[in-house]
């Protein structure tokens, strides 16, 4: 029979234990998000999508089924609103494409048959066809060439794939709208690069937001709400990060819904699941007779976007003890210490916003968040041994 090595759980603070315990890569690769966005920028500027340049398409369609494609192509279909191209984000390519159309089909399994019909499918309508896949197995095959390839040049775990997307997505807006600009990638890049250099294993935790939130997470019951839509996407990806990486069931939500489920119910329990108990005792507890085992509280995350931090403290004041997570500082250089408030969590001194409009400044924003929870999931999974 097979035997269950006991988990042995890790101090975060010891950066070699910390490295010791991860044998399966995922802090590393959870560390290359910049490298993917870099390595983008790199093949944009090879010519990838010269193609669609001064292309104007009847409406670019984002094919992307299941993953991180999936998330990256909802943060960005936010962002499009006001963009001169219609987006239209579909699990499969739909019936009416044709040749006044882009497709996007984005994905991280080379072999997924839905992928590789869509590819297909859009080329034989003589769509203009772009494929971020791995260049290898069904999905290859049914676009070769005939299709703009920008496969991944970085290898890293699946779950650690948005990056990536959100920056081809963004490229390919950018190449057929000009006003969809996101400014230079490879500028994005060392922005997010600086934030993944705060979560180094060498910090300790009270100086590393990574570190801190995972601190503050394992354990617990998680929601993780965005102050908007595009925070509440990014907050659906921190979920999945969170499953995916270190098995924590957490929820994803609307912040608008956590504070009305406080106001009608007065907390985000359940009634009856009980809040920790002062004198529990597993070994003696009876359910029949003591009723419902007590529980810890939701830990609840907020993810924000809106440059202005006083109006987030105030929507979050009726939660009680909440982290919100944000990007103070996109100048791309070190950041600054955080500042652990018992209310709030980590923040900073104050935000510094990029050159580039305000698609531009929510893209950076994004994406430096997305590679804090990515972390802060590895360190969890650490933590617990796993």
């Amino acid at each position: 029979m097979p035997t269950t090595v006991p988990a042995t759980p890790v101090d975060l603070d010891d950066a070699e234990a910390v490295a010791r315990a991860d044998r399966g890569g995922v802090l590393r690769s959870a560390a290359l998000a910049g490298a993917q966005i870099r390595a983008t920028a790199a093949a944009v500027s090879e010519g990838a999508l010269s193609r669609l340049d001064g292309a104007r398409p009847r409406a670019v369609v984002i094919v992307a089924p299941s993953g991180p494609a999936r998330r990256a192509a909802g943060l960005l279909s936010s962002l499009v609103a006001s963009a001169g191209v219609p987006v239209v984000v579909a699990p499969a390519t739909p019936p009416w494409v044709g040749p006044l159309d882009v497709v996007v089909v984005a994905g991280d399994d080379a072999g997924d048959p839905v992928l590789a019909r869509s590819v297909d499918s859009a080329v034989r309508r003589r769509a203009d066809v772009v494929v971020t896949v791995p260049d290898e197995g069904p999905v290859a095959d049914a676009g070769a060439g005939r299709v703009l390839a920008l496969p991944p040049r970085v290898r890293v775990l699946d779950i650690h794939g948005f990056a990536r997307h959100v920056a081809t997505m963004t490229a390919v807006l950018a190449a057929v709208d000009p006003a969809f600009a996101p400014g230079d990638l490879a500028d994005v890049a060392d922005v997010v690069d600086a934030e993944s250099a705060r979560h180094h294993a060498s910090i300790e935790v009270f100086r590393n937001p990574a570190k801190s939130l995972a601190s503050r997470v394992a354990g617990r019951r998680v929601l993780v709400t965005g102050d908007g839509v595009a925070a509440t996407e990014l907050a659906r990806h921190g979920a999945s990060v969170l499953l995916r990486t270190a098995g924590v069931v957490a929820a994803a939500s609307e912040l608008a819904d956590a504070v009305a489920v406080v106001h009608e119910f007065g907390a985000l329990d359940a009634p009856g699941s009980g809040g920790a108990a002062q004198d529990y005792d597993p070994l003696f507890h009876d359910d029949q007779i003591d009723g419902p085992r007590p529980t810890e509280p939701v830990r609840i995350l907020t993810v924000s976007i809106d440059p202005d931090d006083s109006s987030v403290r105030r929507r979050v004041a009726v939660l009680g003890e909440v982290d919100v997570v944000r990007a103070d500082d996109l100048s791309g250089d070190a950041a600054p210490e955080l500042r652990p408030t018992p209310e709030f969590g980590p923040v900073g001194p104050g935000a510094i916003a990029p050159s580039g409009g305000e698609a531009a400044t929510t893209v950076r924003h994004c994406l430096v968040l997305a590679a804090r929870l990515e972390a802060a999931a590895a360190y969890v999974q650490l933590a617990g041994g796993r």
